[in-house]
């Protein structure tokens, strides 16, 4: 019999899948602090994990008896991967269950920035009437930049194309030829930067990744530009976005993700002309039921049948 840890209230959905496979044991649980997680996890084959629980290395290396790490989501900056690689574990993700709902947040936060909805929610509760000064920008005819074609880029270029806009996309692994079959035209970083009037990421955080967007960039982009970020807080260098702002080369900002979370008194919210949420991009029911079914799916062939799917490793044997 294998043993299933569910952490961070998984949707319960996830019960469902492995109440179809009689071998597996499966047990939910909350986010457990790291003293805990550690005493638990050598009883365990698997381990499926949201966004709160961070499987360090100290903590990969607690769960001996662990052969696979389940991601209810796309990201996995909260696994130590090279540990887990290291000790032999497959560590797989649910790469497409919060697409959908990413994508429809990116383009509210974009209607909202362009719009100044936030600003003007805020002036009429406090019994302001400052119609003049909440003036926005029309979507149609602007261009877009969309940074990263992947899942999520391709379905925030499909909604934004809707709204009449030239959508510009750059994606180093994505063939030209399928950025045109999306309704976008390819383009390189430069060119993006410099004929864009919204820009918005959607790639992994990574190495290759951290601080794409800084100074040099900022500085190639056109006066007024606007930056959306629902990707992952890093890719953009927060300080020199806020010299930007600061400057007016950057006109507003809407992001859902920090450097740090939470970020606590941050500098970009005094500004204006900017929106933010609490990384609510992937916040659905629906996405949260998705990507805990597909993980744990996942996790149930693994274990039952030795079948990988979405793996984001190749372990050491």
């Amino acid at each position: 019999m294998s043993k299933v840890l569910l952490t961070d209230n998984i949707a319960k959905e996830a019960l469902d899948v492995f109440s179809q496979h009689p071998d597996i044991e499966a047990v939910v649980v909350g986010t457990l602090d790291p003293t805990e997680l550690a005493g638990v996890l050598p009883e365990y084959d698997a381990v499926i994990i949201r966004s709160p629980t961070k499987l360090t290395k100290e903590l990969i290396d607690a769960g001996t008896n662990l052969k696979f790490i389940g991601r209810a989501g796309v990201g996995v900056d909260n696994i130590d991967i090279e540990a887990a690689t290291a000790r032999g574990i497959t560590v797989m993700n649910a790469p497409s269950g919060n697409t959908v709902s990413t994508a429809e947040h990116t383009v509210a936060m974009l209607m909202a920035l362009a719009r100044r909805i936030a600003q003007a929610d805020r002036s009429l509760r406090e019994k302001r009437w400052d119609r003049s000064a909440l003036k926005g920008v029309e979507l149609s005819g602007k261009t877009v930049g969309v940074v990263g074609a992947g899942r999520v880029g391709r379905e925030v270029a499909r909604r934004l194309l809707a709204f009449d806009m030239r959508v510009l996309a750059f994606d180093p692994y994505i063939p030209a030829d399928a950025i045109k079959d999306m309704g976008a035209e390819p383009a390189d970083m430069e060119t993006l930067f410099a004929e864009s009037d919204f820009i918005t990421i959607h790639v992994p955080l990574g190495a290759e990744t951290r601080s794409i967007i800084g100074t040099d960039e900022i500085a190639k982009m056109k006066d007024g530009v606007f930056l959306i970020n629902c990707a992952r807080g890093g890719i953009i260098d927060e300080a020199a976005v806020q010299d930007a702002l600061e400057s007016g080369k950057v006109a507003g900002v809407a992001f859902d993700v920090f450097e740090n979370e939470p970020p606590g008194e941050h500098t970009f919210f005094s500004h204006e002309r900017s929106v933010f949420t609490p990384h609510l991009g992937a916040a659905t029911k629906d996405a949260q039921i998705r990507v805990a079914v597909d993980a744990a799916h996942n996790v149930a062939n693994a274990l039952s049948k030795g079948e990988i799917q979405d793996a984001v490793n190749a372990p050491k044997s």
